[in-house]
């Protein structure tokens, strides 16, 4: 009696253990063949596309509204930002309107669409005393707007996928597919610092500075506010990734006391933001807005 329970017992914890072992086994290689987004942001393209200049800001353009920033002739730092997708899987973001996505988006009365919250963080730093200026930029919509260099490890990019940010009544499809890159061009609205004082900051004295981009930056997850992805370090992301210590790119900014029109940088003599239109206007599909520009 007693051996036919211990070989009972025996085979009870034989078949429990296969039970875990399949389950464990079944998970992971789905994981990993379904592969991961990975963002990196364009250091190559930050460097070479800034430019510090005086230019007219209008009254109208939301950047300026939103930013609480001063109308008129403004001492700026304008730049492009480019983040692309080197991982194994596509940036899967999704419709705007879908009640699965109300804690990612915050809607802009201004623009007449939604953006995205947590994307990426823009930094000016003075590298001396550490002290950091924020950008007006203040939402994001992620599409596929430029395909990766070939000679990123993702090579040839497929078919994009993401070209429509979506507005009140019209289904969106955010994210950027793999081998694709995410632009936000200098002309944009709020693609600048204001280093005069006019957006309520502290002027910004002529110098040597940092410009700091971090995309799906690291957050602490406050009281009842979710962690949707978590680092090996414990901080919280809002979008998945394979990886998050690639996510960072800065260059060197030369800050002079009177750049005059023309500017000083890299894009010197480019043209100058008379309107602001609405965030990708020049691709996306279903980008309604009241045509003040992002």
């Amino acid at each position: 009696m007693k051996k036919r329970i211990v070989i009972c017992l025996t085979l009870l914890c034989l078949a429990l253990a296969a039970v875990l072992f399949s389950q464990k086994t079944n998970v992971s290689p789905a994981a990993g063949a379904q592969g991961m987004p990975d963002l990196v942001v364009r250091a190559e393209t930050l460097g070479d596309q800034w430019v510090v200049r005086e230019e007219n800001l209008g009254a109208n353009f939301c950047s300026v509204i939103e930013g609480n920033i001063t109308p008129g002739v403004r001492k700026l730092l304008r730049f492009t930002v480019m983040t692309g997708n080197v991982g194994t899987a596509d940036l899967f973001v999704g419709d705007p309107n879908d009640p699965r996505n109300a804690d990612k988006f915050e809607f802009a009365d201004c623009h007449g669409h939604h953006h995205f919250k947590e994307y990426a963080t823009y930094s000016l730093v003075d590298p001396k005393s550490g002290k950091v200026w924020r950008a007006a930029k203040r939402g994001f919509c992620m599409l596929d707007t430029d395909p990766n260099p070939a000679w990123y490890p993702t090579g040839a990019p497929k078919q994009w996928q993401f070209r429509n940010c979506g507005a009140i009544g019209i289904t969106g499809n955010q994210g950027i597919s793999v081998g694709w890159t995410d632009t936000y061009r200098f002309t944009l609205g709020g693609q600048y610092f204001v280093l005069d004082g006019g957006d309520g900051q502290d002027v910004v004295p002529a110098g040597t500075y940092i410009l700091r981009i971090h995309a799906n930056p690291p957050f602490v997850a406050k009281k009842g506010q979710a962690c949707p992805n978590r680092d090996p370090n414990g901080f919280c992301h809002t979008l998945p990734e394979s990886k998050y210590d690639n996510n960072v790119a800065t260059a060197t900014i030369q800050v002079p006391d009177h750049p005059g029109r023309d500017g000083v940088g890299p894009l010197k003599g480019s043209e100058h933001v008379t309107e602001e239109k609405p965030e990708h206007f020049d691709i996306c599909n279903g980008c309604n807005g009241n045509g003040n520009g992002n």
